[in-house]
């Protein structure tokens, strides 16, 4: 197993093949794809969803899973390290291509700009990936109004790393980042895309909502 030391080191080369830039095609794109992981402790093993999920229709197209026995233990600042590999075994299953993926975790707002939707992409070399996290891993910002479709700078180093975004009027908001391939700006607006009345956008919280039903099968 890799070191902490090695995680780490690991983490910061590869945070250099990362690009956050503006992509001009991201706006057309229809196909989203969804990942979610969740754990059953008491059997050691890691499960995993992916989701392809038309924006037009509103519904999944595709889906796969995965389970592995968990071979990296829990380490704030390393899940992608815990959870990249049985996701990697979910996303060879997918039949279909999302042209961009949301990733339930961090992207860039991350303490080495590395989370598991910056490293997802890499390891799958898909070109648009988003981390779309529940809670602040890293960073500052301001109060976020309550009105969906609001959001504020999140800022960590003196860096603009993503944005905190009310995706639904008066739900928590969601910590939104690039994992790869768009800019931050355009990384909210694609979660937004995919929003309906619920704190998650579609992709994941129907990924979520699979895997949960898979673990409570095992």
């Amino acid at each position: 197993m890799i070191s902490y030391e090695e995680a780490v080191a690991l983490q910061k080369e590869l945070a250099k093949e990362i690009c956050v830039v503006q992509n001009s095609t991201i706006g057309h794109a229809s196909l989203f794809g969804g990942a979610d992981v969740a754990y059953v402790p008491k059997k050691g093993k890691a499960i995993a969803v992916v989701v392809a999920w038309n924006l037009k229709e509103r519904q999944i197209v595709a889906a796969a899973s995965a389970v592995l026995n968990i071979s990296f233990p829990y380490i704030p600042g390393l899940l992608s390290f815990r959870e990249l590999p049985v996701l990697l075994e979910a996303w060879k299953k997918l039949k279909d291509r999302p042209e961009v993926w949301l990733v339930d975790g961090a992207g860039i707002a991350h303490p080495r700009r590395l989370g598991l939707a910056s490293h997802f992409a890499l390891a799958t070399e898909e070109k648009c990936v988003v981390g779309v996290a529940k809670s602040r891993l890293v960073g500052t910002h301001l109060p976020v109004p309550c009105t969906k479709g609001s959001w504020v700078p999140l800022v960590f180093e003196g860096d603009v790393v993503g944005t905190v975004l009310r995706s639904s009027n008066g739900v928590r908001p969601l910590y939104v980042s690039p994992g790869n391939g768009l800019s931050i700006i355009q990384a909210a607006s694609v979660v937004l895309r995919a929003c309906t009345r619920y704190r998650l956008p579609e992709p994941t919280r129907l990924a979520h909502a699979l895997v949960t039903k898979l673990r409570g099968s095992l």
